[in-house]
């Protein structure tokens, strides 16, 4: 069975190799599902440019998304790399699993983000109109509705990178959700 490696700087090509030095400058190391994009010429500076793109959500709120599309897809990855970036961007461990599992008691402009993130994934783009009107009620307007499921693709894309190459999770491990 075919498995693919975590390419090192030296193994791919000079434009990766620039992006790889980048990332050690801002991160302090480059993550293996970065490096993994490496394989193409193209996809990891594609894959960034459309992680980093303007939008109208705040960094707080892409890791709301980030957290519920992760667990849908069931990313490890994924939830370890945007649990730690969720406590980084001020959420609490109690807050970062319940935005997973879908919701925010704590704030219900962003229970409704979750939610939206969570219904718009697990239904393959799809949402039922409840969660629609709940999502504009809270505050947000069309430009969040279609950046917010711009910020669902983008994270899927990773989810799937990961979930086809099972690449080492170079994060701290995100615990699992307890069932309900």
């Amino acid at each position: 069975m075919k498995t693919l490696n975590v390419p090192q700087r030296d193994n791919v090509a000079p434009n990766n190799q620039a992006i790889f030095d980048n990332l050690e400058k801002q991160l302090g190391f480059v993550p293996n599902l970065y490096a993994t994009y490496a394989h193409s010429n193209t996809a990891l500076e594609n894959y960034l440019s459309f992680s980093n793109a303007k939008t109208s959500l705040t960094a707080k709120e892409k890791e709301v998304v980030n957290l519920a599309v992760s667990e849908v897809n069931q990313c490890n990855y994924c939830l370890s790399a945007h649990t730690a970036l969720g406590k980084m961007s001020g959420f609490t461990e109690q807050e970062i699993l319940e935005l997973r599992a879908g919701a925010a008691s704590f704030d219900p402009k962003l229970d409704a983000l979750a939610k939206l993130s969570k219904n718009l994934t697990a239904n393959r783009g799809f949402v039922t109109q409840e969660v629609k009107e709940n999502f504009f009620t809270a505050g947000y307007n069309e430009a969040a509705f279609i950046d917010a499921i711009v910020q669902v693709g983008q994270k899927t894309i990773s989810n799937y990178v990961h979930s086809a190459t099972q690449v080492p999770i170079d994060f701290p491990v995100a615990q699992a959700l307890k069932q309900q």
